[in-house]
């Protein structure tokens, strides 16, 4: 009788793998292929939304902007707004490009349009919807929201927003410094003198080659002077 064969204990692990594998593949390939096609599906589709749909949009909203952006350079407020008829202004481009960077900055242009004209609600409104990457902008920005905040009496919010502001982007120092004297004239205005004091105590120790770190000295130094017995009463 011939040698019964004994196949290696590595060779009969692998044999059980290949086994164990294509009884899976056999009870969940329909799933399996199924979940594949929908992963492709999904991604084919949010390429082609992005090339046939997005794209174009940004394209439109960008040539939208174009004239708006012109009348908004030379001051002119209103036609930079609302159009002159034939060119789109900024609220346009808002309300019909929604979700692309053009409306994006739109709300920003807004908002700044707003606040010039005062009407300072709306300020708020536009100026809250923007949003950028790019620091100085957003920088700016928030000041702008802060500002406005700061005439519709919320001084609270506005400081909060001069803050923001000055942190976000350090490194333009004229503004940073800036922003930080208006959240302290503020706090000064609110009688939290310490609180003033320690955003003065910023400035002076951030930015002391600016314009209002060359000045800040007396701010503190005002705040910080302590009554004594000749003091007036």
């Amino acid at each position: 009788m011939a040698d019964k064969q004994v196949l290696p204990v590595q060779e009969v692990e692998v044999n059980e793998t290949l086994e164990s594998a294509k009884g899976f593949w056999d009870k969940y390939k329909n799933f399996i292929l199924g979940f594949l096609a929908a992963i492709i599906l999904v991604g084919g589709g949010y390429i082609a939304y992005k090339k046939w749909f997005q794209e174009p949009k940004e394209e439109r909203a960008a040539e939208a902007m174009f004239k708006a952006e012109q009348y908004f350079g030379s001051d002119s407020l209103n036609l930079a707004l609302n159009g002159d008829g034939a060119n789109k202004g900024f609220l346009y481009v808002i309300k019909e490009y929604d979700g692309t960077k053009a409306a994006n900055l739109a709300h920003f242009y807004a908002g700044v349009i707003y606040l010039k004209k005062q009407d300072f609600n709306n300020a708020v409104k536009y100026l809250k919807e923007f949003d950028t990457d790019a620091k100085q902008v957003q920088m700016l920005a928030y000041g702008r929201l802060a500002d406005a905040f700061s005439e519709l009496g919320k001084k609270e919010e506005a400081v909060d927003n001069y803050k923001k502001a000055a942190h976000h982007f350090e490194a333009d120092e004229f503004n940073a410094s800036e922003f930080l004297f208006r959240a302290g004239f503020l706090l000064e205005t609110m009688n939290k003198n310490n609180e003033a004091v320690e955003v003065y105590k910023e400035i002076k120790e951030k930015y002391p080659r600016t314009e209002k770190g060359f000045t800040i000295d007396k701010y503190i130094y005002r705040l910080s002077i302590e009554k004594n017995d000749f003091s007036v009463k």
